[in-house]
Formats: structure tokens, C-alpha cells, sequence
């Protein structure tokens, strides 16, 4: 199982874990050279679990090599969308995008890969970022294992689920490099 994720944060306030992560990547980026190998100067990685009525996002770090739930965006319009990655990018400072590529179990493509493409595309034209894709095969599935593991179920789920997919995602990039 990847690291529990961080229930989300009532009446706005952080929780403390999640200051620690936030420090944590704080003090990792202060500790990385900027233009060293070619690596943007922040070690910061945002993951995201595009979908057409959520998007799950993740944070996480380089070289900790760590990705935790962070939140789920709900909107229906692309720009309240977008104005609610632009603030987390502003917040979080990330050197990197992460985006889940979904495939259907076989790995040949489907409507969802082909907007997935499209919305990394835009991320990168709109934040000037670099984006990677991953491939998000049953991340979703692992999430919703995760969560029942914590005895998060059924529509309680619902909150929780992208983010958490997101770490999967994330975590996945992570453990790669």
C-alpha cells in the first residue's frame, strides 16, 4: 500500500501533516542546484487524475521519492478548472507535471487517452511546464483498495478517490526514476 492519504482539510485549515510534506519539499528544493543534469531547479512534482467531472491531484518530491493525496477539483468549467491548477501551481511551485494516460486493460487506447493527451498539452501551454505521462492503469482500483484498507467505503469514498488515484500515479513516476 503507498502512504495513507491525508484526509482532507475542513474549515480550511492545513493539516499538520500536511505542513510537514510541504516543508519536507521546502527544504529539498533548497537543497537542489539549479540546471543540475537538466532538472528544473524545484524537485516539487504535481500528479494529476484527469477526468471529465474530476481531477485528482498529488504532490510530491524527487528526491524524497514520496507522492501524497492532496486534493480533488470539481468544476464543470475548464477555466474554474484551470484557475484551480494555477493555484496550486502557484502554492506548490512544482518543476515537474504528472499525468495518468489511460489505456483499457489490453493497452490499446480510448476516448479518455486521447483528452487525457489533450489536457497534458494544455498544462504545459498555459503553465509552460514540462509534463510527463504515465500510464494510469488501474490506479483507480488500487486507490479505492487503499481506501477501504482505512475504512474509508462505498460513497465516502467519492471525496477522496481521484486524489488518492493521483498519488498512485504520482508515486508511479516516482518509483521509476
Amino acid at each position: 500500500m503507498l502512504n495513507p492519504p491525508i484526509p482532507p482539510c475542513q474549515g480550511g485549515d492545513e493539516a499538520p501533516p500536511l505542513k510537514r510534506v510541504k516543508q519536507a519539499i521546502r527544504a529539498a528544493d533548497a537543497r537542489t542546484r539549479e540546471g543540475r543534469e537538466g532538472l528544473p531547479r524545484s524537485t516539487t512534482v504535481l500528479g494529476f487524475d484527469f477526468g471529465l467531472k474530476r481531477i485528482g491531484v498529488a504532490v510530491g518530491d524527487r528526491m524524497i521519492g514520496v507522492a501524497h493525496p492532496l486534493q480533488t477539483i470539481q468544476g464543470e468549467s475548464n477555466d474554474q478548472r484551470f484557475a484551480a491548477i494555477a493555484e496550486l501551481i502557484g502554492e506548490w511551485q512544482p518543476g515537474l507535471l504528472v499525468v495518468g494516460q489511460p489505456f483499457h486493460p489490453d493497452g490499446t487506447e480510448h476516448e479518455m487517452t486521447l483528452r487525457c493527451r489533450r489536457f497534458s498539452r494544455q498544462l504545459e501551454g498555459r503553465f509552460s511546464l514540462p509534463v510527463v505521462l504515465v500510464d494510469e492503469r488501474f490506479s483507480s482500483a488500487a486507490a479505492s483498495q487503499d481506501l477501504r484498507e482505512i475504512g474509508i467505503t462505498g460513497r465516502k469514498q467519492k471525496g477522496m478517490l481521484d486524489q488518492v488515484a493521483a498519488q498512485h500515479i504520482l508515486q508511479s513516476y516516482l518509483d521509476q526514476k
